[in-house]
């Protein structure tokens, strides 16, 4: 069926585990792949006799989040009891924020498409953004190392969290893959999350629900726990599909969590969707209010880096770096840091080569390597060097790679010594490269005659005839402005 005649509408629940050391309402630790049940403390489980102490620096994270965002960090919120059973839970509740968040509001802006041309050419979409509250985590139940039975492992239990939650604004998968990964870099941007979502730290849930324009919106069904951006696509898609099929077949959505399976690429129902009444919330008794100082928020305020937005912003305005070049610089700050770096040394001239060499051959060597940006064998002040020799003429742009090669496997080694040592110097004698000249020409005369007559590319040929006699030394700008005057083009 075509989804032409249907409208889309998505909001998504991003769980961000936060980087504390130590779980939000207990000291017990938050690192990952512990021996099970290792890190879970009486606070985690609820022991008779124990109490929860906030972890004040599971709140300074969620200040930040909440000024990156622009939204009102409240100033007196409540943690609440989340009731429901859970062979994870051993509490019987979750503590959790609900009717006072501490994030309220905020919007984020994302680009959507980017590559695209035509009538799906890239945009801009801000998301309104509900609320941001702090809770703990459940554990984990393990199902595939037991036969006929399951495993618990508590260590996740009580582990902080700042789940953020959308607005309905998302028509699209595309959209909604944009808004995650805008959250993605954003909080790892600000530092209050790992974002690894292999190891579960950004975990996604989709709200879908479909309508036709103009009509109320329909009855959502929400996918839990997807953990990769892949994943959440191809969920969206489906269950957008699944639920327009089954209306125009004369069925009814009825309101469900579903999960999806990677395997078949579908989504299956686990179980009816909860409301908040039937949550029963209730303040808990053993948590006072928590209240944020306004000097709190200004020191918070004072110590937050540069944002993304602003600096993709101030790439394009100082270095006239397009949209595309900024924000993919702006993924990560480590990027960022590297490219601003490598500019510092190379001049702001150079700052576009600059950015194509991150994005092209060091991202490539990167990825290829599984390395991250920081453990990269060449520092920005070699790509520095060596986009400084290519722009200055010293070097071919294919000479450069050549360079790079060398100082990938030597870091320590150095641009105009290698470009020395290997005899790459492009040649700068106009003498040498017009006898150099004169011998192609000479040789090739059938290329001559194909040139005069009108065939453009025969100039190519001999422009590779030149190149191939000064083994590659020749600066390919100079061979052809050579090559034109000799022949009198």
């Amino acid at each position: 069926m075509s989804r032409q005649n249907w409208e889309v509408v998505i909001g998504l629940e991003i769980h961000a585990q936060l980087n504390t050391a130590s779980k939000i309402f207990s000291g017990a630790s938050t690192a990952f792949g512990a021996e099970a049940n290792a890190q879970a403390s009486a606070v985690d489980i609820a022991l008779p006799g124990v109490l929860p102490v906030l972890n004040k620096g599971a709140v300074e994270r969620a200040i930040r989040f909440g000024l990156a965002i622009d939204a009102e960090v409240a100033r007196k919120s409540v943690f609440a009891r989340k009731n429901y059973f859970y062979p994870d839970l051993p509490k019987g509740y979750q503590i959790s924020q609900f009717e006072l968040p501490v994030v309220v509001g905020g919007q984020v802006t994302v680009r959507v498409g980017e590559g695209l041309s035509g009538e799906n050419r890239a945009y801009d979409k801000t998301i309104r953004l509900t609320r941001a509250h702090l809770e703990e985590d459940a554990g984990k139940s393990l199902h595939e190392d037991f036969h006929g039975m399951s495993g618990i492992d508590l260590n996740r239990a009580g582990t902080p969290l700042l789940e953020i939650v959308s607005e309905p604004d998302m028509r699209s998968s595309a959209e909604a893959v944009a808004y995650a990964r805008a959250l993605h870099t954003l909080v790892r941007w600000i530092d209050i999350c790992d974002g690894n979502m292999q190891e579960g730290s950004f975990r996604c849930d989709a709200n879908v629900s479909v309508r036709r324009p103009g009509e109320p919106l329909g009855t959502r069904r929400e996918i839990k726990n997807l953990n990769s951006f892949r994943f959440l696509q191809q969920a969206i898609d489906y269950e957008i599909q699944w639920q327009i099929d089954t209306i125009e077949d004369g069925g009814k959505i009825q309101q469900a969590t579903v999960l999806f399976d990677p395997d078949t690429g579908e989504t299956r129902m686990m179980r009816s969707k909860e409301d908040a009444h039937d949550y029963r919330y209730f303040p808990d008794p053993d948590l006072l209010p928590l209240v944020i100082s306004e000097d709190w928020i200004a020191r918070t305020r004072a110590a937050m880096p540069e944002l993304p937005a602003a600096m993709r912003t101030r790439f394009e305005a100082d270095w006239g770096l397009s949209a595309y070049d900024a924000v993919t610089l702006t993924a990560s700050r480590d990027t960022a840091a590297f490219f601003e770096a490598a500019v510092a040394a190379a001049g702001a001239a150079l700052a576009k080569p600059c950015a194509n060499w991150i994005m092209g051959e060091l991202a490539a060597r990167l990825n290829k390597a599984e390395r991250d940006i920081t453990d990269s064998p060449v520092s920005p002040a070699q790509l520095a060097a060596l986009v400084g020799r290519i722009a200055d003429g010293t070097i071919s742009n294919n000479a450069g790679k050549k360079v790079f090669d060398a100082l990938w496997n030597e870091p320590d080694s150095v641009v105009d010594a290698i470009i020395e040592a290997q005899g790459l110097k492009q040649m700068n004698d106009s003498g040498a490269l017009d006898a150099i000249v004169d011998e192609v020409l000479a040789a090739n005369p059938k290329s001559v005659e194909e040139f005069r007559a009108g065939k453009e590319k025969a100039l190519n040929a001999l422009v590779g005839q030149v190149m191939k006699a000064s083994r590659g030394k020749a600066n390919p700008t100079q061979v052809n402005e050579v090559l034109r005057r000799k022949l009198g083009a």
